[in-house]
């Protein structure tokens, strides 16, 4: 079993937006080895929903985005997930609070980006730019996963 998390500061623009992106590829491909996550880095948003902007975005591509509420990574998840894909560098410093950063961390925008950091659209409204950063990012990690056994 493959485990994939991504993170970003409070878990309802950016990391859900890449969960629900990926949870797709994997409904389409009919995986059922990889288990897909999100969280946050920090507890500004916990037990709140997706953003509504960002669900709009979503929803414009259709991808399936069911109610959820925001939660924070655990250190035990940090340690056991095979990839940690964080949106910006603050993400992986605020992660070094909650336990040890290892090797199965990394920006997602090291997948299509050149490493850039996915901005924030709680900030710069930019929804649109940034689902289309996650959709190129995570099509390419999803890219560089072995297929099924």
């Amino acid at each position: 079993m493959i485990k994939v998390m991504f993170v970003c500061h409070g878990n309802i623009c950016r990391s859900p937006a890449a969960e629900y992106v990926f949870a797709e590829l994997l409904r389409r491909a009919g995986r059922k080895d990889i288990v897909v996550d999100s969280a946050a880095a920090s507890t500004e948003s916990i037990g709140e929903d997706l953003y509504p902007p960002m669900r709009r975005e979503l929803t414009i591509h259709d991808v399936p985005c069911p109610a959820r509420a925001a939660r924070l990574i655990t250190a035990k998840e940090l340690a056991e997930y095979d990839h940690v894909l964080c949106m910006d560098a603050r993400n992986l410093r605020f992660l070094s609070y909650i336990g040890p950063v290892g090797a199965n961390v990394h920006l997602l925008g090291e997948y299509g980006l050149g490493g850039k950091e996915i901005e924030d659209p709680w900030y710069t409204g930019r929804f649109d730019r940034v689902y289309e950063e996650i959709a190129l990012c995570v099509r390419n990690f999803w890219d560089t996963l072995p297929a099924e056994k």
